[in-house]
């Protein structure tokens, strides 16, 4: 499968700059990673618009400009080993693994992690481990974590995701109680507690708790 055209993939990268994502190399990042590879079926020729998608076992991918966002708050350096919370298409994983040493993956739905890590193994992205799991629990065996990324909203930050949490460590992930408010936030965890900003406003699927029911 062939990438956009360079037209194509200049607009769509000077979309998600235009949005607020300025850092230099998330824009790279953004760039040398083909959104289309994450989007199938009837969707595919609408991979490279600045909008969420529907994909599979009732999910979205994410708006290009809100992963752009999400990354950048996390302010990662190439030392970094991240988790991140709702594998999805897997297309915010293939970003942070442009920018980290290492990043692990989960998520409750066992179809998308295979289709995700398809994808990953055809672009030869090596530091990401993906693996089917209640995301909402972390992933303790490989805690602590540098930087946290959570792709689903819950109520409230989930204390089993802010215990894995490095210390000088960030967690970016979006609270609401609704699907129609809700808030992405960054998290530091600082020696006195936690720090918390408010990004911007975003809608994003709810966090479950189990194993989702597809095979």
């Amino acid at each position: 499968m062939s990438g956009p055209d360079a037209q194509t993939k200049m607009q769509f990268v000077y979309s998600v700059r235009s949005r607020g994502v300025t850092d230099q190399k998330v824009l790279e990042a953004i760039e040398d990673v083909d959104r289309g590879l994450f989007v199938r079926g009837i969707f595919a020729d609408r991979a490279y618009e600045d909008v969420p998608l529907p994909i599979a076992c009732g999910q979205t991918i994410s708006q290009p400009s809100v992963v752009g966002m999400m990354t950048q708050a996390l302010q990662m350096s190439p030392r970094d080993t991240v988790l991140e919370v709702g594998t999805g298409s897997g297309y915010q994983a293939a970003i942070l693994s442009k920018l980290a040493r290492r990043v692990y993956t989960i998520d409750r739905h066992a179809r998308l992690v295979r289709e995700a890590r398809a994808v990953f193994d055809q672009l030869q992205l090596a530091n990401v481990t993906s693996l089917v799991g209640d995301g909402s629990h972390g992933l303790s065996e490989q805690a602590p974590f540098d930087r946290i990324i959570v792709t689903a909203a819950a109520e409230d930050p989930p204390g089993p995701l802010l215990a894995q949490l490095k210390p000088g460590g960030i967690m970016v992930l979006p609270v609401g109680q609704s699907d129609h408010v809700q808030s992405l936030i960054r998290v530091r965890k600082t020696d006195d507690g936690l720090d918390y900003d408010e990004l911007r406003p975003v809608r994003f699927v709810p966090l479950l708790e189990g194993l989702g029911k597809d095979t």
